[in-house]
């Protein structure tokens, strides 16, 4: 997929196009693009329907995001609660007992 330019993502962003488009629809343009073209809260429930489970934010980053991609592409299972614990850092990792 060709990666839009700054000034392209900004123009689809400006425009809410993408306001009208299905949770499918977005997952399967926005997922696969370097720049956000809309805003994060709509990208991140649409991935979550499309999934069909709660993402967490910190799964968007770099390691994370290429497993959205493959649990999206269906080469992937779903990850497990403590893989997706995982993607955090262990020094950044804080466990409260209560």
């Amino acid at each position: 997929m060709k990666q839009l330019t700054r000034e392209e993502a900004i123009k689809i962003a400006d425009s809410g196009i993408w306001k009208n488009w299905t949770n499918e629809e977005i997952v399967k343009f926005q997922l696969y693009q370097n720049r956000l073209c809309m805003d994060f809260s709509r990208f991140h429930e649409a991935v979550e329907k499309v999934l069909g489970r709660p993402v967490y934010t910190h799964e968007f980053g770099a390691e994370g995001h290429k497993g959205i991609v493959a649990e999206y592409e269906g080469t992937k299972e779903k990850p497990s609660f403590e893989e997706i614990i995982k993607l955090i850092p262990e020094e950044k990792r804080i466990i409260i007992l209560a």
